[in-house]
């Protein structure tokens, strides 16, 4: 963690575009008024016609003049549902009533911080901070707690040493603690002179180290920068005035508004005392006079010598010669011993009305969970500056099209152990980049007690799991994938949180509602982990300065939000969902979850203007991916779960002949309001949580391919594989993920060491091995080559496919994206040697990728000589020309149009 001091940070004010962010509370100034003609018709009539009553017409009025202006700032919290065209009143009511407690949220945050920047900031006075004054600072939030100190092996986990008490030092009115750990004086040294001395203790610089005295530099001040008679500090604030005095009244004036005299006028005492002093040297007069031509307003006009204002104009204030004072590393090292050294194991202890307890620290950047029985711990991450880690490369530009490589660290290795950061770094990274992906995305590198949860029961979100290396590994990999030209997600849990309560969050303070929701509404009914209390201004200032964390510190370039059903419903998603948008307004929504997801959008998008978030939501909660000022959540994209679910069910449960293309295809699409925005995969890493198998074990299985049955097991299985690849990767929006492994057809089903398996890590590894084997290898090629048509012909970022073509008898699908058509045979045994298809362009269409050829693992029985296809004059599914093409069973062909033919 980079060193830096408990001093209030830097205030910088973001513009932003969607003005509902309120970076800051904006002062009223006045503008110009427009005059609105009204449209209304008069209309007079002698009978009697009901009038309003002034005050409902005032409101209605109010209410009127309240939505012109939101809209005049662009602001529309049911922006999203008149775009769609959704009529849904109660649900666009709902809207409204979160959008006024959303601007009520900002109100009271910005009684406490000065902007949104500043609530997603506590990272930088929050934990332990090296200040420049020789001591570590140490700050934690505990409302709960009555006492608070830091025990560790520096101080002989000594709870009196290092503390602070309530209403002593350190404690305010919303439960922060403030330590100050001060730097120990090596023997034989002593205290410096003056108390605001420096030490330069993160850069290597010594420039205060060359002998030269602070009294000296003291002196060197005073003579460049102080006039005769300034260089020295005011006693008292009424020195300037009593000598005021005694020059207009002398040493004995007046004492009593009763003796004080007629004070004559300033015009006349200033000529009284020009005449005074009139045979003075002209260095002692000032370098400045008062014009007085006789008229009125000459008294008020000042001239001086351009020699004077120049002088004063060049002044600037002495920072130099503080810099020069502040000592360097050098310096500190000889003088004083860290309060507590890098590598060093502490936690927070708590007097609570419970009793006394010791927490890992919430802010903790690096913790070692318990292991063997032993109690957690956090470690003081401060290296020295010549082994800090130092940034080489710079964030890769956005690419339009995300091919997302899902990750788990510690799984990626061959052997059965937990891999490293820098096992990953030197061997999974080049693979990444040389199968054609552009982002990595990592899971479970969050701390977690437990190794078999995969890292989704977070215990400590500011720290990077210890089992797989240092903050400063993880530093080297993130900065290997920039230099390779990948971004990096993060798969970050903000849903819920472990209940353990020996190194989570759980009765962090030994009360409980400190970070959680009380009772049930504080635990998931089915996963036993506790529930976040979104509604808190402190809980939102621990979440969103975590997201902040790890673009800061760890130069992360997204994140994925893990299962929000999980926290934008009290019922925790675990409800039967028609689709009624009833269910998005019901008493089961949180609104302070879906406020705080608003926040973290509108802050991240603000701060870091090229981040991703993705929403990983079952219930496709309408405008996820809608900007917040027209109503939405603000995500940049969504995740489609249905299509991976919908493909597994297919495959273990549903013949061959059975599948429905026209449901298949539905599916893939999702929700067409938002499609652009879907990420689509086949499957993700839910193989490793829940246990289920890869879709190459369903597929290939235990098949031989020396047996006849095997082999066309086999064929059966390496051509699905590859079909429901392609098929999901390009008929989706501009986001496609694979898990670790699965690009090749790993064949072994992920599972974690635990207690049913007795603790084996055999499942545990991702078998990289078997590229060297013919089938494994023939899955990469085409997977490979997949990518690279993205890579050349841009697909995905492209507008949406055009889906003409679905035939659940032939079992045919296909579509153009771009200049590429997708043509998909399903069917398990029916060949078709002239099959006709419409497209738009008339011309001669080349095969650029074949599933069924022999590099792939397939049978060929598509010649060279017939990869060139062009139109006849048909019109065929609602477009102008055909193309009749061969299309063997179980296979797909992607053709481009290579030359255009004008009729």
């Amino acid at each position: 963690m980079n060193s830096s001091t408990s001093t209030l940070p830097v205030r910088i004010f973001l513009p932003s575009n969607d003005s509902s962010s309120n970076f800051r509370p904006k002062a009223n100034f006045k503008c110009q008024q427009k005059i609105v003609f009204s449209r209304t018709k008069w209309r007079c009539s002698a009978g009697d016609q009901p009038q309003q009553k002034p005050q409902q017409q005032q409101q209605r009025q109010s209410k009127k003049n309240t939505k012109q202006s939101e809209v005049e700032k662009g602001i529309d919290p049911v922006g999203f549902l008149t775009k769609l065209d959704i009529s849904h009143k109660p649900f666009a009511q709902f809207l409204r009533e979160r959008y006024k407690l959303l601007k009520d949220l900002k109100d009271v945050i910005f009684k406490r911080y000065m902007n949104l920047r500043d609530i997603a900031s506590g990272f930088e006075l929050l934990g332990m901070h090296r200040h420049v004054q020789h001591r570590v600072d140490y700050m934690e939030w505990a409302p709960g707690a009555r006492y608070c100190s830091v025990v560790g092996d520096f101080n002989g986990w000594s709870p009196t040493e290092n503390c602070a008490r309530e209403g002593h030092f350190g404690h305010d009115d919303y439960g922060y603690w403030f330590i100050i750990l001060e730097d120990k004086l090596r023997d034989g040294e002593e205290p410096d002179e003056f108390y605001f001395q420096q030490y330069n203790y993160v850069d290597d610089y010594d420039k205060g180290d060359n002998g030269v005295t602070v009294e000296e530099l003291f002196k060197k001040a005073n003579d460049d920068y102080w006039e005769p008679g300034e260089d020295r500090y005011i006693k008292s604030r009424f020195e300037i005035a009593a000598k005021l005095y005694e020059q207009i009244f002398g040493p004995n004036g007046p004492q009593t508004e009763d003796e004080l005299e007629e004070i004559p006028d300033a015009e006349t005492r200033y000529k009284a005392w020009k005449e005074q002093h009139k045979d003075d040297p002209p260095s002692n007069l000032p370098c400045y006079d008062v014009i007085d031509d006789g008229k009125e307003y000459d008294i008020y006009n000042i001239v001086n010598d351009p020699v004077s204002r120049a002088k004063f104009r060049a002044k600037k204030p002495p920072l130099p010669y503080w810099l020069e004072s502040r000592k360097g590393r050098k310096a500190w090292l000889k003088k004083y011993a860290p309060a507590i050294p890098h590598g060093s194991k502490y936690r927070v202890y708590f007097n609570t009305p419970a009793g006394p307890l010791e927490r890992v620290p919430a802010w903790a950047p690096y913790v070692i969970p318990d292991a063997d029985g032993n109690q957690a711990f956090a470690i003081h991450w401060e290296p020295p500056p010549e082994h800090a880690y130092k940034w080489k490369h710079r964030h890769p530009e956005v690419p339009k099209s995300l091919r997302i490589y899902e990750c788990h660290v510690g799984i990626s290795g061959l052997e059965p152990k937990i891999a490293s950061f820098n096992e990953f770094t030197d061997k999974v990274l080049p693979h990444v980049k040389e199968a054609g992906y552009n982002v990595i995305q990592l899971i479970g590198l969050v701390e977690h007690k437990d190794y078999f949860t995969v890292g989704y029961r977070a215990t400590n979100l500011y720290a990077v799991s210890s089992r797989y290396g240092t903050p400063d590994d993880f530093k080297r990999l993130v900065d290997e994938a920039h230099g390779l030209g990948l971004l990096v997600f993060l798969d970050i849990v903000h849903s819920y949180s472990a209940a353990d309560e020996m190194v989570g969050l759980s009765l962090f303070d030994g009360s409980n509602d400190c970070f959680f929701h009380a009772g049930k509404r504080g635990h998931h009914k089915f996963w036993g982990t506790r529930m976040f209390k979104y509604g808190d201004v402190d809980v939102l200032h621990f979440l969103l300065s975590n997201l902040n964390w790890w673009v800061v510190e760890y130069h992360i370039d997204g994140f994925q939000f893990h299962s929000l059903s999980s926290m934008i419903y009290t019922h925790n998603g675990f409800a039967s969902f028609t689709g009624d948008m009833e269910e998005y307004c019901n008493q089961y929504v949180d609104k302070d979850a879906l406020m705080y997801l608003i926040l973290a959008n509108e802050i991240l998008h603000a701060l870091h203007p090229n981040i991703i978030t993705v929403a990983e939501d079952a219930t496709l909660y309408p405008g996820l991916c809608e900007p917040t000022s027209q109503g939405g959540l603000g995500f940049d994209y969504f995740v489609n779960l249905s299509a991976s679910e919908m493909w597994s069910s297919l495959l273990e449960n549903v013949p061959d002949h059975d599948w429905n293309m026209s449901k298949i295809v539905s599916t893939l699409q999702g929700n067409r309001h938002s499609a652009d925005k879907m990420l689509l995969y086949a499957e993700n890493h839910n193989q490793s949580i829940s246990g289920g198998r890869s879709f190459a074990e369903i597929l290939l299985g235990e098949t031989r391919e020396n047996a006849s049955d095997g082999k066309a097991s086999m064929l059966r299985g390496c051509s699905l594989h590859k079909m429901i690849r392609l098929i999901s990767f390009t008929i989706g929006g501009h986001a496609y993920l694979n898990f670790m492994g699965n690009e090749f057809g790993h064949p072994k089903r992920v599972e974690f060491p635990m207690p049913s398996n007795n603790f084996s890590l055999s499942l545990a590894n991702r078998r990289w091995d078997l590229l060297e084997t013919r089938v494994h290898q023939e899955l990469y090629s085409f997977d490979k080559d997949m990518m690279n048509i993205d890579e050349k012909d841009r697909i995905l970022s492209r507008g949406l496919p055009n889906i003409h073509h679905v035939n659940d008898t032939t079992m045919v699908i296909s579509y153009s994206r771009g200049p590429l058509l997708f043509i998909f045979n399903f069917h398990p045994t029916t060949s078709y040697e002239r099959y006709s298809v419409g497209v738009e362009e008339a011309g001669e269409y080349r095969v650029m990728l074949n599933s069924d050829e022999k590099k792939y693992g397939g049978q060929a029985l598509i010649g060279q000589d017939q990869y060139i296809q062009r139109t006849i004059s048909k019109r065929m599914d609602g477009l102008r020309n055909c193309l009749e093409v061969p299309l063997p069973s179980r296979s797909a062909q992607v053709y481009k149009l290579t030359r255009i033919l004008r009729i």
